[in-house]
């Protein structure tokens, strides 16, 4: 009974040593210099959020058009569920090594390697969600005049957007989860503090957790709201 009291007040301890590491500070494990603080959290939490957002742009950049394009025609099914597989395989340390290795370290190559795992649900939600557009509204486009460009941008993709911010969603949290590796890549986000446990200590690291943690939440929020402004009102009452 001992042993199972002193857990929540152990726990207890650990969180007030990781809120102490965000507010204050301490001096590292290996000694000699002081680490943590608001500065210092604020600003590898600011490098992790960039790098998040710059790796999504390029995710959807890259993604949603294709995704656009083949949903439309009908084609490239076998396209769009491979690469949705091939994200769910890619292991994501791998990847980053193999980008560091083959292109050097650096925030280019970090943000190419994160895009990269953000592009198939993206791609995936963006195929699917055209493809179940009622094609009875597609067929009354046509007969309206208008163009395939038309089409997507008027009728097919405002229909889609829950199913592609979905994909869009999806890949955000892939992304900035990934991004606590970033270091290994020669850029310093919240992962630092937990990937070097031997300097930051046990506070260090469930600070850095919990951190990623809100900001994958707070990204999360951000998008829902955003997939809100974005639908519908016809939908919005069909979900209401």
């Amino acid at each position: 009974m001992t042993a199972f009291a002193s857990a929540p007040v152990a726990a207890f301890g650990l969180f007030g040593d990781a809120f102490n590491f965000v507010f204050s500070g301490r001096e590292a494990a290996t000694g000699g210099v002081q680490v943590g603080g608001p500065d210092a959290v604020f600003d590898l939490a600011v490098k992790q959020v960039e790098v998040t957002l710059l790796a999504l742009g390029v995710a959807i950049l890259l993604a949603l058009p294709v995704g656009l394009i083949l949903g439309h025609r009908g084609r490239g099914e076998f396209v769009a569920v491979t690469a949705g597989n091939a994200g769910r395989a890619i292991p994501e340390l791998a990847l980053i090594a193999l980008m560091a290795t083959a292109v050097g370290v650096g925030l280019f190559n970090l943000v190419v390697a994160l895009a990269i795992l953000g592009i198939p649900p993206i791609l995936t939600n963006t195929f699917v969600g055209i493809r179940q557009v009622d094609r009875s509204s597609v067929e009354a486009a046509k007969g309206m005049g208008m163009s395939n460009r038309e089409i997507i941008t008027k009728v097919e993709l405002p229909l889609a957007i829950p199913t592609i911010m979905g994909g869009v969603r999806t890949a955000s949290i892939n992304i900035i989860a990934t991004a606590t590796i970033a270091p290994l890549a020669g850029v310093l986000t919240l992962g630092d503090l937990i990937i070097s446990r031997n300097v930051y200590g046990d506070a260090g690291v469930l600070a850095g957790a919990v951190l990623v943690a809100l900001l994958a939440l707070s990204l999360e929020l951000a998008l829902s709201g955003i997939q809100w402004a974005l639908t519908s009102k016809g939908l919005k009452l069909q979900r209401a």
